[in-house]
């Protein structure tokens, strides 16, 4: 808990990090949460790794370990046949106990709109996973306006526009994306704060997430909430009550 609020920290990675090498440890993670009063995360392989299965076992034994302040997400190569994504997401679900599913079209060969990617999106359908979509870098198919049509398409699938559409021109697209579709989310993660205002002045916070990226983030991102958010109760949901509707827990 920080500062009243109970702190639900819905991006954080571990792992290696092949594309920057970047390398966090579960342990590394739960000592940042310790430090700025998080009080649960998503635990989400980094985007660039040698062997997913490996890091989902990781995480898989730190949410066993620590099921009420972990909570797993998959990630795993969208275009390496559809059986082998399907197996190793059901094998997420049923042997770790996964609650999302993570998709990084800045590193993977993955475009929303075509039709041989709809498997992605049913498969997280069949087991009841969110979807967190990287948006922002790696456009045009990182671009939020594009997951409107898998949005459209399954609307009892719940889509979460990681970053927001990372800001600047794009963050506009991430509004009007959630405004049109009532299945989409938006995880704040690196946005500036004029930015934040604005998707606060549209989007209403029972469909907003807080969300860090990186440790280092951590303690920012949070303040940016507390200090820019008008209001407990809006503050409350995008810290806590939207992603504990989506990914389990009670309301604050």
């Amino acid at each position: 808990m920080r500062g009243g609020y109970k702190v639900f920290d819905t991006h954080t990675h571990v792992g290696f990090a092949a594309h920057n090498g970047s390398r966090y440890s579960v342990d590394q993670l739960l000592n940042a949460m310790d430090q700025a009063g998080v009080d649960r995360s998503i635990v989400i392989p980094f985007p660039v790794i040698e062997d997913c299965r490996s890091v989902h076992d990781t995480i898989g034994r730190a949410v066993k370990a620590d099921p009420s302040r972990l909570v797993g997400a998959a990630y795993v190569y969208p275009l390496g046949g559809r059986r082998a994504f399907r197996e190793e997401v059901q094998r997420c679900v049923e042997e770790w106990g996964f609650k999302a599913l993570k998709l990084q079209p800045q590193y993977q060969p993955f475009h929303p709109l075509q039709p041989c990617t709809e498997y992605v999106f049913e498969t997280a359908l069949e087991f009841g996973l969110p979807v967190i979509c990287h948006t922002g870098n790696g456009i045009p198919a990182a671009l939020p306006s594009l997951f409107m049509m898998p949005a459209r398409k399954f609307p009892e699938l719940k889509i979460i526009l990681a970053h927001a559409g990372g800001g600047g021109m794009l963050v506009g697209g991430a509004i009007v994306a959630a405004l049109f579709c009532p299945n989409i989310y938006l995880e704040l993660s690196t946005l500036m704060p004029n930015h934040v205002r604005q998707v606060l002045a549209h989007v209403p916070s029972s469909r907003l997430l807080i969300g860090s990226d990186l440790p280092e983030n951590l303690t920012t991102e949070i303040d940016k909430i507390v200090t820019l958010s008008d209001g407990k109760e809006v503050r409350q949901d995008i810290l806590w009550n939207t992603a504990a509707a989506l990914f389990g827990g009670e309301r604050a």
